[in-house]
């Protein structure tokens, strides 16, 4: 959830197996990778880590170093740390809402003319007979806007770009 909100990610895939060291040594390495501008991760949540011989483990970091990824440790505390937690569940919360076109070309092309822009001020902007807010959290989650959940709660001064 949290990685599928952060903008700098730009996509996330999974890879089950991968070869370690040669094509005839194949390792399940069940690894999340998320794509972002400065590289491919790993995703390693430490809470939900598999338990691996010693062996094992030194094979799915072989594997995992020829794909070319680095690690992205993620521990409880990140994933508890707010506002992100609360602002990430809010916003989540409305994937599932659909948004007429009218209503999505015109978030998106206000926030294409003007640049990212302060929450309130885009809700001000959009003209509708519905609150555009459920809209532009739906449009987050499908990865059209970017909505900064880490400065604080969301809010009025909530910083919304184009992710376009």
């Amino acid at each position: 959830m949290h990685a599928s909100l952060d903008p700098a990610v730009r996509e996330i895939s999974y890879v089950a197996t991968a070869h370690a060291g040669s094509p005839q040594v194949s390792v399940e390495i069940d690894a999340i990778i998320l794509t972002r501008e400065d590289g491919r991760l790993h995703l390693d949540v430490v809470p939900a880590r598999r338990v691996r011989d010693l062996d094992t483990e030194g094979l799915v970091q072989i594997a995992l170093r020829e794909l070319g990824l680095q690690q992205l440790v993620v521990t409880s505390e990140h994933l508890r740390a707010e506002p992100r937690k609360s602002n990430a569940r809010l916003v989540w919360s409305y994937k599932d809402r659909s948004v007429a076109v009218p209503l999505r070309l015109s978030i998106l092309k206000v926030l294409a003319d003007e640049g990212p822009m302060h929450l309130g001020a885009l809700l001000e902007t959009i003209r509708s007979g519905h609150d555009p807010s459920p809209a532009i959290m739906a449009l987050a989650c499908a990865d059209a806007l970017a909505i900064d959940l880490t400065s604080g709660p969301l809010g009025p001064s909530t910083l919304v770009r184009s992710r376009s």
